[in-house]
């Protein structure tokens, strides 16, 4: 497993409405230039996360707890465990091949266009759709449900955040 973050500019504060802007677009796209698509593409999910205000920082309302998020986690992978049980050295969804991938993740219509939808306006891989389907399978599981559905899509996509042409505005 990998987990990694990056500034999103040289100056560290792309779209953060209260800094200064420091970088040209130029500056940053070349900035962002120097990871490859490929190894974006290997990358399961990519998200953009803005600088939280004091306010939301010091709010006394409380999130799910991690207790419940355990719980939810470990239902989902015993539901992948038991999905591949049958299958040799496949545990979890990540480790899915396409075939695999075809198989327990199959979409309805309106998923399916959704899906294609993505991958031209965003101009995705072969890669970044199976992780797409991947991660929404998790999602789904997650979710409990048997069936990968829009709305699963639609937030694996949302994960694919710098896949997205035109990040820089």
């Amino acid at each position: 497993m990998l987990v990694a973050s990056m500034n999103p500019s040289p100056g560290g504060y792309f779209n953060d409405p209260d800094a200064p802007v420091t970088s040209s677009p130029a500056e940053m796209q070349r900035y962002l230039g120097k990871i490859s698509g490929p190894l974006l593409d290997c990358i399961d999910i990519h998200i953009e996360v803005t600088p939280v205000p004091f306010e939301k920082l010091s709010d006394d309302r409380k999130g799910e707890g991690s207790v419940a998020i355990r719980k939810r986690v470990t239902a989902a992978r015993e539901l992948q465990t038991h999905r591949f049980e049958a299958l040799d050295k496949v545990h979890y969804n990540a480790q899915m091949n396409t075939k695999q991938i075809r198989e327990f993740c199959r979409l309805d219509d309106a998923s399916k266009e959704l899906l294609k939808n993505a991958m031209e306006r965003l101009n995705l891989s072969a890669r970044a759709y199976n992780r797409i389907l991947k991660v929404a399978r998790t999602i789904a599981d997650l979710d409990n449900s048997q069936e990968v559905n829009g709305n699963h899509i639609s937030e694996a996509i949302q994960y694919r955040s710098l896949d997205r042409e035109g990040w820089l505005g």
